[in-house]
């Protein structure tokens, strides 16, 4: 099961966090600078681009 079968998901909150979701489920929750910094590449990545992004931000890049 790759990231075509089980993209990661992701919302910007009001309060500046980033949530990163897989399968329905929150997988982890990035604050502060973390959080800024990956906005500020997801914004200009493509979706393949946006998936790795958020398999480094997980840490599930390994398995991917």
């Amino acid at each position: 099961m790759g990231l075509e079968d089980d993209p990661f998901e992701w919302r910007a909150t009001k309060n500046g966090q980033v949530m990163v979701a897989r399968g329905g489920r929150t997988v982890t929750v990035l604050r502060g600078k973390a959080a800024a910094a990956l906005l500020g590449k997801l914004t200009v990545a493509d979706d393949e681009g946006v998936q790795q992004l958020l398999a480094r931000a997980t840490g599930h890049y390994r398995h991917v």
